[in-house]
């Protein structure tokens, strides 16, 4: 039979579109590819703890942990523990630390004041940061840092994470009825450790996913206060303990020195801090690689 060429093209469209449509079902069916996100790179946090005195432990801690490499990726400090975090966070190395804790004097940052809302005003204290650190702010940091302190009026926690490092500092180190509390905007603000003297939460709230706690307040020595001073530090020394309990139990890793011979307000007993910053890290140590080890084989750490 003969047919018309106008039919014979459209007999080659529907073959064309039936074959069109053969493919797309084909490729319909075929599975498609799942794409694998990369991992979310971990963040490892050093929370250093409040302790007065006690903080030149830290040092030592982070001697061992740079010795060995282990990454940090955000500090998070309490009292001292914001006062030797900064200067780590600044750039300073663990055994530039060391040098300077040995040539720190006491005068360098206690300036003491006729008994006015406390006993040392706390001007030395965020001029050394301020000098030691060129001025830089908390936000221009080589490791992101945060200092806490206590809100006087409200009682709240307050984490400084931008603003005049020194400043940030000497609120987070304002021990109630021994330094001056210190004004903030509209704020008056003491230390951080009469509500977190370890702030494994703030440091979770700030994205870490594996936080390294540092605890110097350990027991006491059983030693009566001979002063005034004494009695305030020892006191507060008490509530750094009880309160460390809420959130210690949220770390991966507590550090824990043995300083409970070591006075608040004893500088002569730095390099014994030191080195049980050294021996409580090594003893830690086994578990932090291992966390770490998981991690890389994760792809998560490089």
């Amino acid at each position: 039979m003969h047919y018309p060429n106008s039919l014979k093209k459209m007999n080659h469209y529907a073959v064309f579109f039936v074959f069109i449509a053969f493919l797309l079902v084909l490729v319909s069916c075929v599975p498609k590819p799942t794409i694998i996100p990369p991992p979310k790179p971990a963040k490892v946090a050093l929370v250093l703890g409040a302790g007065a005195s006690k903080g030149f432990a830290h040092v030592g801690v982070l001697k061992i942990l740079e010795s060995h490499k282990i990454p940090i990726h955000m500090i998070v400090g309490t009292s001292a523990g914001s006062f030797v975090g900064s200067l780590y966070a600044y750039g300073y190395d663990a055994y530039q630390l060391q040098t300077m804790s040995f040539a720190l004097q006491r005068d360098d940052v206690v300036d003491l004041t006729i008994p006015d809302n406390g006993f040392v005003k706390g001007e030395k204290l965020e001029s050394y940061v301020n000098w030691a650190l060129k001025d830089t702010a908390i936000e221009k940091l080589r490791i992101p840092f945060h200092a806490v302190a206590t809100n006087m009026q409200t009682g709240e926690e307050v984490v400084f994470g931008t603003g005049n490092t020194g400043t940030a500092v000497r609120a987070s180190c304002s021990i109630p009825g021994i330094f001056r509390p210190v004004q903030i905007s509209n704020g008056m603000y003491v230390d951080g450790g009469v509500v977190s003297p370890l702030a494994i939460d703030a440091a979770r709230r700030y994205g870490a996913d594996v936080v390294i706690a540092v605890d110097i307040s350990s027991s006491l020595d059983g030693s009566a206060p001979k002063s005034t001073i004494e009695t305030i530090l020892q006191s507060i020394n008490i509530m750094y303990g009880k309160m460390t309990q809420i959130q210690i139990g949220r770390a991966d890793v507590v550090i824990k020195p043995n300083v409970g011979h070591i006075g608040s307000a004893d500088f002569s007993k730095r390099h014994e801090a030191i080195l049980e910053g050294e021996k409580a890290t090594m003893e830690a140590l086994p578990k932090i690689n291992q966390i770490i080890a998981n991690l890389r084989q994760q792809g998560r750490i490089p």
